[in-house]
């Protein structure tokens, strides 16, 4: 009998947004780092709910492609 109240793993390069701790493991910036690039208002990759900061995986693998340094 399966529980219901499982949740589902998905995996890191599947979900669509991503936590600071989970964008940290992806990407291999510090989550520091992180927090402080999507401090800026402008930060294309950042998406807010309330309070809750959640990475745009897409944008944010975008934005790398196209730093040559953070």
């Amino acid at each position: 009998m399966e529980k219901q109240n499982e949740k589902k793993f998905v995996p890191i390069w599947e979900k669509s947004t991503l936590t600071i701790e989970e964008a940290a493991l992806y990407s291999g910036i510090g989550r520091n780092k992180l927090r402080q690039l999507t401090d800026d208002e402008n930060c294309p990759f950042v998406l807010w709910i309330g309070s809750k900061r959640l990475i745009k995986r897409k944008l944010l693998d975008e934005h790398i492609e196209k730093m040559f340094s953070l």
